[in-house]
Formats: C-alpha cells, sequence, structure tokens
C-alpha cells in the first residue's frame, strides 16, 4: 500500500486520529522533501496482561506501517521494573517475552505487512557504557523537579517516591537517540516526558524528535484502561464468554457519549480495525440477537462514529444493542490471536513463566488453616445427650463409643478429654434443668 501512495498521503495517514503532534514539521521534511521512510518507536514496560486497549496504539502502528514507515516497539523491560516494581526482576525476561509474542500476533491479525517492524529490547541496549554516560550528562542539566514532573503521568506515584521514578523518564528521552529514530509514539499522557527529551536532548548535542500523541481511551469502568483494574480491561486472551459478561456489565449510560469506553471501543478499534482489513470502516448491530419481536429488525450498519453518535444519543441504539455488536465484533477479532496462542507451545510456557499463579508464583503467602472453632450444637437436648454420654465414659475409663469424644469427670468437678469443651459449655448453659437427684455426692461432700 506504501508505494500507492503520495508523500502528502502518506504524511496524513500517520497523523490521523492522532490527538496531538509536536514538530510536526520533521515528519513532513523526511517523508515529503527527504522522501525516505520515517523511523518511529513505541515503548511499552512489560508489565501486567496486556488487554484490549492495546488495540488502539497497535492499529496506529498498523498505518504508520502502511505509510512505508520504519516501526521499532521498544520492550521496556528495564522501565517495567523501575515503575514502582510493577515487573519483579525474575520475571522480566519472559514477560518481554511475552508481549513479543502477543504484540506480533497481535498484529498478523490486522493483515498488515510487517517486513518494517522491528522488536527492541531495552536492556540490550541501556545498560551498555555509551548509554550510561549519557544518562550521567543528561542528569546534569536535568533538576530534580523536571524529572519528577515529566514522570507525574506515566510513573506510578506513591507517598514516598523512589529514585528509580526520576530515572525512569531520562531513560525514555535518551532511548530516541540510541534507537536512532525520528520520531517517538505514545499516549497523551506521555506528553511530559515528550517535552522533556525535546528541552534537554539538544542541551546534550543530539537533535529534537517528532512526538506524536493517542487519546487516551476510556476503559470499560468509565476511567482509565488499566491491566491492574480488572473490572475496566478485557484480557487479549479471554474467552468468549468472559469477553460478552465483562462487556454486559460495562459502563454506559443511555444517550450519553461523553465518557462512554464501548463507544469509544468502536472509534478508536473497530471502525479502524475494518478499514484495514476491508479498505472501509464498518460497524454491524446485528438487532436479531436483541429483538424478540415476530418481524426481525434489519441490522444497523455504521461507517463512521458520528452517525453512531447520534443515533445512540437520540436511543436509536441503545446501550444494549451497543454492548452487544461490540461484544460481537471483539469476540471475532480475539480469534486470530486465540488460534496463535492454541498452536504455539512455546507461547503458553512462556505465558506460565511470565504470570505464574498466585498459588505456584514464587514467593506467594501460604494460605493458613485456622482450627474449627467448636460452636456447640443448636439441636435442642445435645447438651443432656452430652452429659450422658461423658458419665458413661467417666463411668468406665478407657471406654469410648464409636464417634463420641471420651471424657473424665474429675472428683474436683472438672473434666478432661477430647470432649472436654463441649461438656463444660453444656455445663455452663443448660446446669438450671438438672435436679438435686440427678447430681452426684462427691467424696468431698460436693455434689
Amino acid at each position: 500500500m506504501a508505494d500507492s501512495l503520495s508523500p502528502q498521503e502518506k504524511v496524513a495517514l500517520i497523523k490521523e486520529n492522532l490527538q496531538e503532534v509536536l514538530k510536526p514539521e520533521i515528519i513532513e521534511d523526511i517523508v515529503v522533501k527527504q522522501n525516505r521512510p520515517l523511523i518511529i518507536y513505541w515503548g511499552t514496560a512489560t508489565t501486567g496482561r496486556p488487554h484490549c486497549g492495546y488495540f488502539v496504539p497497535i492499529i496506529k502502528l498498523a498505518q504508520f506501517l502502511q505509510a512505508g514507515c520504519t516501526v521499532k516497539i521498544l520492550l521496556a523491560d528495564i522501565h517495567g521494573f523501575l515503575d514502582n516494581l510493577k515487573a519483579p526482576l525474575e520475571l522480566v525476561e519472559h514477560r518481554a517475552a511475552y508481549y513479543k509474542h502477543l504484540l506480533t500476533s497481535l498484529l498478523g491479525s490486522l493483515s498488515v505487512p510487517i517486513s518494517r517492524l522491528e522488536f527492541v529490547l531495552g536492556s540490550s541496549f541501556q545498560r551498555t557504557p555509551g548509554f550510561i554516560m549519557d544518562f550521567y550528562k543528561l542528569c546534569t542539566v536535568v533538576s530534580e523537579h523536571d524529572a519528577k514532573k515529566a514522570g507525574a503521568e506515566v510513573v506510578k506515584q506513591v507517598a514516598s517516591p523512589l529514585l528509580s521514578g526520576l530515572i525512569y523518564p531520562l531513560m525514555q528521552a535518551l532511548d530516541e537517540e540510541h534507537l536512532k529514530v525520528d520520531a517517538q509514539f505514545g499516549g497523551v499522557d506521555q506528553r511530559k516526558i515528550f517535552t522533556l527529551a525535546q528541552e534537554f536532548l539538544p542541551r546534550i548535542g543530539y537533535r529534537e524528535r517528532a512526538h506524536l500523541m493517542n487519546p487516551m481511551v476510556p476503559g470499560l469502568a468509565g476511567g482509565k484502561m488499566s491491566s491492574s483494574d480488572p473490572d475496566s480491561k478485557i484480557d487479549l486472551l479471554d474467552t468468549a464468554d468472559a469477553v460478552q459478561k465483562k462487556i454486559r456489565k460495562a459502563y454506559a449510560v443511555p444517550k450519553e457519549v461523553e465518557g462512554n469506553g464501548i463507544l469509544s471501543f468502536v472509534e478508536y478499534v473497530l471502525l479502524p480495525v475494518s478499514a484495514l482489513k476491508t479498505g472501509s470502516p464498518r460497524f454491524i448491530i446485528d438487532q436479531r440477537r436483541e429483538n424478540e419481536s415476530a418481524e426481525v429488525p434489519p441490522d444497523l450498519v455504521y461507517s463512521n462514529i458520528e452517525s453512531l453518535k447520534h443515533d445512540y444519543t437520540a436511543d436509536v441504539v441503545t446501550p444494549q444493542l451497543l454492548k452487544s455488536g461490540v461484544s460481537n465484533a471483539l469476540v471475532e477479532l480475539l480469534k486470530p490471536i486465540h488460534a496463535d496462542f492454541e498452536a504455539n507451545k512455546e507461547w503458553q510456557e512462556i505465558a506460565k513463566a511470565a504470570y505464574p499463579s498466585p498459588v505456584a508464583g514464587r514467593g506467594a503467602a501460604e494460605k493458613k488453616k485456622k482450627p474449627a472453632k467448636d460452636k456447640g450444637s443448636r439441636h435442642p437436648g445435645a447438651a443432656a445427650k452430652i452429659l450422658g454420654e461423658a458419665s458413661d465414659s467417666a463411668a468406665e475409663p478407657g471406654k469410648k463409643d464409636a464417634g463420641q469424644p471420651a471424657v473424665v469427670t474429675l472428683p474436683d468437678g472438672s473434666v478432661k478429654g477430647e470432649g472436654s469443651i463441649a461438656v463444660s459449655l453444656a455445663l455452663n448453659s443448660d446446669l438450671s434443668k438438672f435436679t438435686t437427684a440427678e447430681t452426684e455426692t462427691f467424696a468431698d461432700g460436693t455434689k
């Protein structure tokens, strides 16, 4: 496709659906004037399991590839470790491998050429003498305030911040130079890191890069889609039943489009995916699944988000219809990824190593078994029965009825043995039921 596009069409495709572009003149100079492929990178910290929100940047990467760009995906293993230990050091390597398998399958499912795609492991160059020396140089020009501000939207904020949170944005800025790229791509939440790179890289002798930013897509619960919030995201390997269940529970107020994660998913995932696969955007809602009337209603077909939002506001499309259409489309979209996973034994083993179950995971706390509490019996007369059995046991020491506790009554009136607690409880609660004739006189004169 790239060969059939003019330089201006390539630039338009590169900028399509982006929220903001910093230094767009750099892109135009490279693509139009220099007439060479734009080299762009996108980094992802290898932490939690990638969810369906990853479709948003991946679709944009697919468009970059269609525009003839060279795309580098940075598997930021060290960044994941630095960000408040989101990825334990012993799991980082496995998770980077898991991400590579999944992202390759994800791009492959979109039917785009990946000959210009390259994966780079962060630790492959971020521990070299050249990178470390550049990091020292950057530390001499960036203040603590600037570093903290740059990572505020990306690095996990805690009450007592660690130095790792200050290192994170500086390393990301240096990635641009050491990956030898023309531009960096990310979500709009990365903007402060991008501006730090633009301001400070020239101070240590490196050129400015362009920065392209995607909008942040609301999660299913209405806020940001996050790996740490299971209710806000759908795992890319979730079953069809799990996908449908999560979408049914998703946040979608009737007639309201603002903050509607389901509508946003159609806008930034389903319509662009359809355009990539078929050449034109298309989203279909099958009304027969949600309509039990004798007359079969026609499918609702949308080629742009504006018409869908209009019908949703007018209540032509209800939350139930919208969720049904998105659920059906997403299940179909995930099928080739699931097929790749099922056919790849290596990927399956990597998944187990990267995300071990809590019980099998290293350092997982073992569940402590609490001793069962003796709550007595709620059956009337149970106390008298226990006392009778206890008396029998006391009369014949060593004899024990099958299934009954052995108890021995001592001269002072106390009891001991396996059933002593039950007898004591019964005595305390039911002693008033017994007459004087039922008591026994002991050698010391007590009854």
